[in-house]
């Protein structure tokens, strides 16, 4: 049987207060609603919850019965409402976030220990992977990645502006193997290729030409589904071949050579996005307070 639950909670107030119009006041509503709500809950029972009398209501052994089964049910839905009201409002509790690692280290890890300082009660869960993450779908309050691959249902806040990106390499790579003068000359070199981790793609190395945007289907062999693995020891830095990524995620300019400058095109930058419903979630407004530049 589904339970009556306005009914439920106008008999509660009736036995708290001890007359219909007292429950009536309490409640907001019209004495005829909470009368015809009361009959139509003992109509439901089968059976009387309270005498009446001209001056007062008294519970009847099945109306004392109810009250103490249906007394401490409602407490707790009292008590579940406050702590949801008060989840959404508060300065303490969990905050779950997803990100790739590029973006951790770019717009996270330097302000980090200034907001834990700050917020010692708040509790942060970071999911750092480069695989497209549903917020919604997995449970986190909030995501940060590139600008062009966020859903446009989602509020964004801007942490980083735009990345150029780069054709790198080891400078012992370029003078052993020569540089390409043009993307097409990429053709006759090692690449070393990115594997979206979602889709399993590879990503495509993209330029910028008289005609517009253009690819060039390079080959090579080695393949890493982490952009940092591309400027480790392992990869580019250690001459296996030319790489392909934003030269903003923390380079080291006397590591590696750049090229084809001229060739390659600007991607939008890193954004923290949200579901609307979680505008006013202060401890997501706080954490956005704090790794959000000032100069964006």
């Amino acid at each position: 049987m589904r339970l009556p639950l306005t009914a439920l909670e106008v008999f509660s107030a009736i036995a708290d207060e001890g007359s219909l119009r007292a429950a009536a006041d309490r409640l907001g509503l019209q004495p005829s609603t909470v009368s015809h709500q009361l009959k139509a809950l003992e109509a439901r029972i089968g059976t009387p919850l309270f005498v009446r009398s001209t001056r007062k209501v008294t519970l009847t052994d099945a109306g004392a019965a109810l009250y103490r089964g249906s007394g401490p049910a409602f407490e707790q839905l009292a008590e579940a409402v406050q702590f949801a009201r008060d989840t959404g409002r508060s300065e303490r509790g969990v905050l779950r976030l997803t990100m790739p690692e590029f973006a951790y280290r770019m717009c996270i890890a330097d302000r980090l220990p200034a907001f834990r300082a700050r917020f010692p009660e708040i509790t942060l869960e970071l999911n750092v992977t480069e695989a497209f993450v549903d917020i919604v779908q997995e449970g986190f309050h909030a995501g940060i990645r590139l600008g062009d691959r966020i859903d446009p249902d989602m509020r964004s806040v801007r942490l980083h502006g735009d990345l150029k990106l780069a054709v790198l390499a080891s400078p012992d790579y370029v003078a052993l193997h020569g540089a390409p003068e043009t993307p097409a000359d990429l053709l006759g070199h090692n690449c070393l290729l990115y594997r979206f981790q979602r889709s399993g793609r590879i990503a495509p190395w993209s330029f910028d030409g008289p005609d517009g945007s253009y690819e060039v289907a390079v080959g090579g062999n080695l393949i890493v589904n982490t952009l940092p693995v591309l400027f480790s020891e392992i990869a580019a830095s250690s001459g296996l071949g030319y790489t392909f990524a934003p030269k903003n995620l923390g380079v080291d300019k006397d590591r590696f050579v750049e090229l084809l400058s001229d060739y390659t095109p600007t991607i939008p930058g890193i954004y923290l996005y949200y579901p609307k419903e979680y505008r006013g979630n202060q401890i997501l407004r706080r954490f956005i307070e704090a790794v959000k530049p000032q100069s964006l």
